[in-house]
């Protein structure tokens, strides 16, 4: 099944996805991104992964030109598109498209996606047998 992607403002089929080989996110690492799980249609946490996508955002200084409030909007929106009730959520920005040179002032506009997936964290069949584990005393 194909996903449906957030990108900068519209949702699109993964296969439309694109962004460019200037982006500065892909060319050098310049961005951030928030790892966030949705457990029977609730996104876990969500307020707390959004302040600390935004000041991740602040401590780069990158911009991101969509509010608090417009974020949790596109976060829920790519979650119904993907019919999802139990997801893991990414959100993805950065600094943009600019040149070869490392100027992030050259980068006029922040890319945003947004990707929900299933999760499955194991194979089926343990889901039905189990799994065998192995604790130990030590606290960490």
């Amino acid at each position: 099944m194909s996903r449906n992607i957030y990108l900068n403002g519209e949702i699109v089929p993964e296969a439309q996805a694109k962004i460019s080989v200037f982006d500065h996110g892909f060319l050098y690492g310049d961005g951030i991104f928030e790892g966030i799980r949705a457990y029977n249609g609730r996104v876990f946490m969500l307020d707390q992964h959004i302040k600390r996508l935004y000041q991740s955002a602040k401590t780069i200084m990158l911009d991101i030109p969509l509010t608090k409030k417009e974020m949790e909007a596109a976060i829920l929106k790519t979650i119904r598109a993907n019919e999802l009730s139990d997801a893991y959520i990414r959100v993805v920005v950065s600094r943009g498209e600019g040149d070869l040179g490392l100027d992030p002032r050259k980068c006029l506009e922040p890319t945003v996606v947004i990707i929900a997936s299933a999760i499955q964290l194991y194979p089926e069949e343990l889901y039905k047998t189990g799994l065998k584990l192995v604790t130990v005393p030590t606290r960490r």
